[in-house]
């Protein structure tokens, strides 16, 4: 029973076997082997227009990058209050945009609230030397919080970015589990609303190392060749990322693993709501459930052998609502992430 993250899921076995299928021969370097082109062939298809693609290790790397592709002296990025970049990068965006700074703005179910980011990015006026410039504004899809920005949502983003002049950036670390669970498309989803750079992320959705950074227009990209190599993140055998890319894509093996793991977390979702031992502390949409339940019964479930972690960044209303043996924990599903195990959970539970 190990919900504890989608992290801690391994490979799936098509994408280990084909990563085993190109450890033999030989193929040229650095991005320009065959398969490379193939899988940057198959990212121009699925966005539905020609985009450009970086591969990297880490969605770290990913977001720090991207964001470091648009730096300005000064500036400052702006972000909700419980973004990955802000909350869980040691300071990566920052020290890859030569000291940017990240400007948090609330909003609640873990989304930007429009009228506070206007509110925040009029607080950085550009003529004001000393307080910076707008650099760039990054939401994250699906949330840290487990929901999912709408496609009316993303405009409204969009919006906002394009009238102060900055590139909308979309971390998506769990993309295709908020694609799944809008029932849209990768172009729907991002270029065709508004997003100008977008994190690519296929680790936690059965890929044993596998990120991208895509520029909805090449033109923006001509700095990324060269800060992906300072960064120490262009790989001599990146025919390895792509032979991952490739399996993940191919016949909808990535689609099918992230409905899977939002299927079964429906299945949790719906095993909370019907407890008397618990309540969901919100409505999420992706493969994240966050609920609320006694201690003692968190306790109690960690002896029958479930994983699942205690969650700390307990919004306010959730607080007050909660009383002082209460927890807030959290469950992340995955493409591994088996019906059974679900039951036995939910059996436990009660």
């Amino acid at each position: 029973m190990f919900f504890a993250s989608d992290n801690w899921a391994g490979a799936h076995p098509k994408i280990a076997s084909r990563l085993s299928t190109e450890a033999g021969g030989f193929a040229p370097a650095y991005g320009a082997s065959p398969l490379d082109k193939k899988v940057e062939a198959k990212f121009n298809e699925i966005f539905e227009r020609e985009v450009a693609v970086f591969f990297v290790s880490t969605g770290t790397a990913a977001n720090s990058l991207a964001l470091a592709s648009v730096g300005r002296p000064g500036g400052v990025i702006f972000c909700h209050e419980s973004a990955h970049v802000f909350m869980d990068e040691c300071g990566a965006p920052g020290f890859f945009s030569s000291a940017a700074r990240l400007a948090p703005v609330d909003g609640p179910d873990g989304k930007i609230s429009p009228r506070q980011l206007e509110r925040t990015i009029k607080s950085v006026p550009p003529e004001f030397i000393h307080a910076g410039q707008p650099m760039a504004v990054t939401i994250t899809q699906a949330t840290e919080s487990g929901t999912v920005y709408s496609l009316d949502e993303i405009s409204a983003m969009a919006a906002i970015a394009q009238k102060y002049k900055v590139p909308l950036h979309m971390d998506g670390a769990r993309l295709t589990n908020a694609m799944q669970a809008l029932g849209t498309t990768p172009a729907e989803m991002t270029w065709k609303r508004g997003v100008d750079i977008l994190s690519f992320g296929a680790t936690k959705n059965g890929c044993w190392c596998a990120e991208a950074i895509v520029f909805m227009n090449p033109d923006d990209a001509r700095q990324l060749p060269f800060i992906r190599k300072q960064s120490a993140q262009l790989f001599s055998k990146t025919r390895f990322i792509a032979a991952q890319f490739d399996a993940y894509f191919e016949d909808g093996l990535w689609l099918e693993m992230a409905n899977h793991a939002n299927t079964m977390a429906d299945m949790l979702r719906a095993g909370f709501e019907a407890s008397n031992h618990s309540s969901l502390a919100w409505p999420t949409q992706s493969n994240e459930v966050f609920a609320i339940i006694k201690k003692a019964k968190a306790a109690e479930l960690r002896e029958k052998g479930a994983v699942f972690y205690d969650w700390h960044g307990v919004p306010e209303n959730v607080y007050d609502a909660m009383e002082d043996d209460d927890v807030l924990i959290r469950l992340v599903t995955s493409f591994a992430t088996e019906s059974a195990d679900v039951a036995r959970f939910v059996d436990a539970l009660n």
